[in-house]
Parts: structure tokens; sequence; C-alpha cells
């Protein structure tokens, strides 16, 4: 009788916990989600609502402060801003500085842009992004790849060399879109479209973009003047050959290899000696000025070396009346936009976690995107191009000491100055020394370290990366994102048509089912299949997949069944924890395998299924067909119910 009563208990327990999950809350519908996300994008820290009007004005008020505090973090940690911190951000500022501006005036060139562009968009973002950014060390400017990826794809649509300012009114559109499209990602947490790029494909897509800049520095560094739109490695070396048979002038090679070999030693110096981290840093600017000095005095520019001549002074114009948003290339400059915003987004928001997860607190991507939706939608209408995070220069803004963003507005109003003061004097910068700034930057994107760890880790993604990299090497910087996402893709269709259903066992001593496969120690529950979903959805994707597995092992099962009685099959358990939600090809193909299993004399039972996953079985009416006593709160209840079941099914 003690027994007995125990039992009972037991079965109350669990009929009890089985409630649980049958009488769960309607889970949120999708509206209410997107509002939720908008809300928390919004108001981070949240907003309490009480029914008396003072305390709703006090909370509105503090939602205000709220959403001001979330929108701009410098109200946040500027409060506590000390003259420290300032010397430090001040060092770190102009250290960058004088990586940034020949690095602007450089990627300008590589973006088919007049000087001065490069210029005007390390004085604006940057500005922008001190007030709404949250990454402390990431200094914002224009990069090496969002220039490469706005000449190759842009200048399929308008010639720059033919029509320049069709060519800069085009690109001034395309980096409004791009901030427009990145302030939606954020304000709708949208974030997992960046992840369609994923680590692998990241690796491929920056080591061949950099070989292909690389190959674009060819023109400058050798002095050709006629070089191919094509931006593929064998269009660029068919031109440098055809052109080694023409005129060219061999001082350009020489000053722009000198100094490229000057700013590399002085890497490897600041590399073994950590205190002299502020040379490297420097190097491009000594360059600049050595080697304007050198042409100047040498009037080397008679001689064939190519200079930058005239960079236009002052502050940005407004641009804001050359934006497009009638005409025949709106579609396209949108379209290049999106793909500019999703490069750009990647390599920053990858720049901004490396260095926050070294100086050990998180960084929101969500929040990122906003801020950098804002900066380059100002941009645009201040005569900047698309700007974003530049590893090589937070590299050289973290090893300087940098406190806080406060460097980019160093960076920021150095460079301003610089544009009102210093132009003219870069009128005899040779081509070449931009060349080689741009070539020693380089190195920095290749990682083969990397892609042989990802070979040796998962093929598949050595795939997309290796995808990436031919595609952007000889094809073009759209070929490769479009072979890198769609392999990408692949992968992921792959895995979710295809999901392992597993048989699981008990492990001994414990009340913890496993994989009998991997844990070939655990025991099976005679009588009865025990099966894991291992997917995440289960869906019209791979609906006929998993009832076809599941019954392929209660098939097996019966067979191993037909020389012991005992081993054949009476029940099957489905192990839900993993399946997130479904849809009604999901169900469709539950209520398939439940027939059949029912024409064997077979019960179904499932257990722990997740919210959204019960909530549809009850519309469905799926939970009645089954039966409310086959639903269980965990695999160790459903095996000792259907044990106990069978015992008294035996008995009878």
């Amino acid at each position: 009788m003690e027994q007995q009563q125990q039992l009972n208990i037991e079965d109350g327990s669990r009929t009890q916990r089985a409630e649980w999950v049958l009488n769960s809350p309607e889970p949120p519908g999708l509206c209410h989600e997107i509002v939720s996300s908008i809300k928390s994008a919004v108001f981070p820290n949240g907003s309490k609502h009480s029914s008396s009007s003072t305390k709703q004005t006090r909370s509105t008020a503090a939602g205000v402060v709220s959403f001001l505090h979330g929108l701009f973090p410098i109200l946040t940690w500027g409060r506590n801003y000390k003259a420290t911190k300032f010397r430090n951000d001040l060092m770190a500022g102009l250290t960058l500085a004088s990586l940034s501006i020949p690095q602007s005036i450089g990627y300008a060139t590589l973006a088919n842009l007049e000087p001065q562009y490069g210029l005007y968009t390390s004085v604006v973002p940057p500005l922008i992004y001190a007030l709404m950014g949250s990454s402390r060390e990431i200094a914002i400017g224009p990069v090496a790849v969002v220039s490469l990826l706005l000449s190759s794809m842009i200048q399929n649509v308008v010639d720059p060399v033919a029509n320049a300012v069709a060519y800069r009114k085009l690109v001034l559109t395309v980096t409004f879109f791009a901030g427009t499209f990145q302030f939606i990602f954020g304000l709708f947490r949208l974030g997992f479209l960046v992840d369609f790029l994923s680590h692998a494909a990241i690796v491929g897509f920056m080591g061949g973009a950099a070989i292909v800049i690389g190959l674009q520095q060819l023109k400058g560094l050798l002095g050709i003047s006629h070089f191919p739109t094509k931006t593929d490695v064998v269009s660029v070396l068919e031109a440098v050959f055809r052109s080694l048979h023409h005129q060219w002038y061999p001082l350009n090679f020489v000053l722009g290899c000198s100094f490229l070999i000057f700013i590399l030693f002085t890497r490897f110096i600041g590399r073994r000696n950590k205190k002299l981290f502020w040379l490297p840093a420097i190097a491009p600017l000594i360059s600049v000025v050595l080697s304007t000095a050198i042409v100047f005095l040498t009037k080397a520019d008679e001689h064939g070396v190519k200079i930058v001549k005239h960079i236009k002074r002052g502050l940005n114009p407004i641009s804001a009346h050359e934006l497009q948003f009638s005409g025949q290339h709106v579609g396209q400059a949108a379209k290049i936009g999106l793909v500019s915003a999703i490069v750009a987004l990647t390599e920053a928001i990858a720049v901004g976690r490396s260095f926050a997860s070294i100086r050990g607190y998180h960084l929101d991507g969500n929040k990122e995107m906003v801020a950098m939706g804002f900066m380059n939608i100002a941009g645009s209408l201040t005569s900047c191009y698309v700007a974003t995070g530049s590893f090589s220069r937070t590299a050289v803004n973290f090893s300087a000491g940098c406190e806080t963003v406060v460097s980019n507005i160093v960076m920021a109003i150095a460079v301003l100055i610089s544009l009102e003061l210093l132009t003219r004097l870069l009128y005899f910068t040779p081509i070449a020394i931009l060349a080689s700034i741009i070539l020693s930057a380089l190195p920095g994107l290749i990682d083969i370290p990397e892609a042989y760890h990802i070979w040796k880790v998962d093929k598949m993604d050595f795939l997309a990366c290796a995808g990436a990299f031919f595609g952007v090497l000889f094809g073009s910087v759209e070929i490769g994102l479009v072979a890198a996402v769609t392999i990408s893709f692949a992968k992921i269709i792959l895995n979710s048509i295809r999901p392992s259903v597993e048989g699981l066992g008990k492990l001994p001593g414990t009340n913890i089912f496993c994989d009998i496969n991997q844990y070939p120690m655990a025991i099976k529950t005679p009588g009865i299949l025990i099966v894991r979903i291992n997917s995440g959805l289960l869906c019209f994707a791979n609906a006929n997949f998993v009832r076809e597995r599941i019954m392929k092992r209660v098939t097996e099962k019966d067979e191993e069944g037909k020389e012991n009685s005992k081993e054949r099959t009476q029940a099957v358990i489905l192990d839900m924890s993993t399946v997130m939600n479904i849809d009604t090809s999901g169900i469709c193909a539950l209520q398939e395998v439940y027939n059949k299993l029912v024409s064997h004399n077979i019960h179904l039972a499932v257990a722990n299924p997740r919210w959204q996953v019960i909530h549809k079985l009850k519309l469905a009416k799926v939970v009645d067909k089954i039966g409310r006593d086959w639903i269980f709160f965990s695999v160790g209840e459903a095996v000792d119910a259907c044990s106990s079941k069978m015992v008294n099914f035996s008995s009878c």
C-alpha cells in the first residue's frame, strides 16, 4: 500500500508538471515582438507606468531621459570624464590624425574621388559617432575595402573619368542609402542580416580584397596612365604588362617602394618595442612630408613623377542638393547602398567587439548600427562617402592609450585644421606615396593562419572562405560577396533540411537521456523508442525528412524486436526540447507519424515541447488527438509514464 501510495504521488506530480506545459500562457505575437524590439532599442533602460498622473509625468520624463541616454551614450560616461582621460585621448587622437590624414587621401583616390573627400569623411562621421557610438576604441573614417567596393560597383553605372560630377553625386546618394539601411537595421534589431556574411566569408573576402587593392595601387606605384575599370586580377595584370611596353616612369616606383620599405620597417620596430607604438603611426605622415619636400626641391614632377596637385581647401561643403532620389540610377544606388551598409557594418562591429572584449565590456551591435546609420546619413549631407571602423587605425588608437571616443573628436579637429591650413602644402605629394601607404595597410587584411584554422575546424566554412576569396580575386567584389553568401546559405539550408534525428538512451546512474551514438554506454529502454529532433524549426523544408527518419527508426527497432518480444516497440517518445517553432507542414508531419504509429498499435508521447510549439499544437487540435495524457514535461517523466502504462496494458 505504501508503494502504491508513493506511485500515486509521483503520478500526481507528473500530471501537474504536464499541466504546466499544456496550460502555459499564449506566446507573444509577431507584432508584439516588433514593437518590443523597437521599444528596447529606443528606451534601453525601460520605463515604468503608473495610474497616478504625477507618476506618469515622472515616468514620461524618465523615458525621455532614458531615450536620450540610449541614443547618446556620451551623456552617460561624459559625467565622469576626467582631465587624466583627456590627456590620454588627446595623445591618441593626435597620433590617430597623423595616420588618418595620409590614409584618407589615399582611400579617396581608391574610391575614384578627389583627395579632399577622404579628409571630409574623417571629420563629420567621427564627430557624429563620438556622440552616438558606444565603442571606446574604434576609429571612424574611410577604409580600403569599402572604398574599393564603391569604386568597383559605381563605375559600372557612371564613368568616374568621363563624368566625375555625376559619379560623385551617385557616391553621395549611395552613402545616404547605406546610412538609412544601417539605421533601419539597428532600429528594428535586424543585426542578424550582417551575420549572413559569416566569419569565414569575411576572412576570404578581406584577403581577396586586399590583393585586389594592392594590384590597384600598381597604377600609382608605376605611374601608369591607362588602367582598366575591372578589378579582377587577370585584367589588372594584363593592363600592367601592356603598360610596361609603353612609356612609364621608374622614379614613381623607386620613390613609392623606398617609403613603403620605410613604413614597414617602422612597423617592425613598433612591434618589437611596444614603447615605440607611435613610430609606425606617424610613419605615413613622415613619408608624405619627406616625399613632398623631395619632389618640390628636385622638381621631380617635371620628370614623370605624378603628384596629387590641387586639394580643395576649407570645411566640408553641404551636399544635400547633390543627392539624387529620382532618375534612372536610384535603384542601383539603393542596391549598392545596401551592400555597402552590410560590408561596412560587418567590419565595424567585428573591429569594435574585438577591442571591447580586450577591455572587458559589451558592445551592443544594434546601437552601433543606429550610430553608424546616423553618421553616414549626416556624412552624405556634408560631402562624405561611406565611413566605418578601421582595424588598422583602431589598433593605433588602442595602442596610443585612448580612453574614450574623445580621441575621434581630437582626430576630426586635427583633420579639420589640416583642411583649412595644410592643403596647399600637399600639392606636390606624389601619388606613389599614397599607393605605398595603402599597400602598407594591406597585410593586416590577409589572415592566412585564420584561414588554415578554418580549414582544420570546418571544411564547409572553408569553402565559403575560398569562394569569397577567389570570387573577389578573379571576378569582382560583387561576385565574391554573392559567392560567400550563397555558400553560407547552402550550408544553412543543408543543415535545416536534413537535421539529425537521434535515438536516446539513459546514462547509467542518472536520469539523463543522451544520444546513444555519442554515448555508447547509454541504456535503451525496452519497448520504448526515444527520438530527439535536432532542429530549431520543424517546417516545410525538413518535415518530410524528419517524418521518414522517425518511421525508419521505428522500423529498425521492430526488426530487432522480432527476435525478442520485449524489444518490440510499444511507445515512441519525441523529445522536442530543441524545436523552437513549428509550421503547418511540421504539424501535418507529426499527425502522419501519429496515424502510422496508431495503425501499428504504438503510442506516441511528446516530451518538453517549447512555448510556440505547444501553442500551435493546441490550436491545430493535435494535443487533443494525441491525448493530453501523452504530453510530458521531460523525457524522464515520459519514460516513467510509458513504462507504467505498458505494464497496465500488458496486465489487461
